[in-house]
C-alpha cells in the first residue's frame, strides 16, 4: 500500500473515535482515485428485532463513507462536509458477516457533491444501493 493511501486511511480511521462510526465498528479499508471503501461487522449489535441487519445501521454506514469520501476528495481542511440528503434501497438482508460500502463520486460540484454508495456482502452481493448528497461549507 502506498504511503499516501495509508495516510488517508489512517486519517479516516482516526476520526472515528468517540463517534457513531466507532460504536458501529465502521472501518475504512481502501481508497482510490475516486472511491472510498469502509466495512462494518454484522452482528446482533446492528440487527433489527428479527435478527437481520437494520436498515438504519446500513444508512449510517453509507452516510459515513460518503461524507468521509467528500472530506478526502475535497479540501477537508478548508470545508466542513455535511450530508444533506440520503436515499437507500435495501434489496437483500444479511444476518452475520461483514458489509462493505463503496462510495463513488457521481457529481463533484464546488458546493454540492453526489455520491453513489453500494453496500455489499462478503460475496459482493448487493445489500443496499444508496445515494448521498453532501454540501461543502467553508470553515471560518
Amino acid at each position: 500500500m502506498s504511503d499516501h493511501k495509508a495516510k488517508i486511511l489512517q486519517v479516516c480511521n482516526d476520526i472515528r473515535k468517540n463517534t457513531l462510526m466507532e460504536t458501529l465498528e465502521i472501518e475504512y479499508i481502501d481508497v482510490g482515485e475516486n472511491f472510498l471503501i469502509a466495512r462494518m461487522p454484522v452482528s446482533p449489535k446492528v440487527h433489527q428485532p428479527d435478527g437481520v441487519l437494520h436498515g438504519g445501521a446500513t444508512v449510517a454506514l453509507a452516510e459515513s463513507v460518503g461524507s468521509a469520501a467528500s472530506y478526502v476528495f475535497l479540501d477537508g481542511q478548508s470545508f466542513y462536509v455535511r450530508g444533506i440528503e440520503i436515499a437507500a434501497n435495501h434489496v437483500r438482508s444479511i444476518k452475520e458477516g461483514w458489509v462493505y460500502a463503496k462510495a463513488s463520486i457521481i457529481h463533484k460540484g464546488r458546493t454540492t457533491q453526489l455520491w453513489e454508495i453500494r453496500v455489499t456482502d462478503e460475496e459482493d452481493r448487493l445489500i443496499s444501493q444508496c445515494k448521498l448528497t453532501t454540501i461543502a461549507l467553508p470553515r471560518k
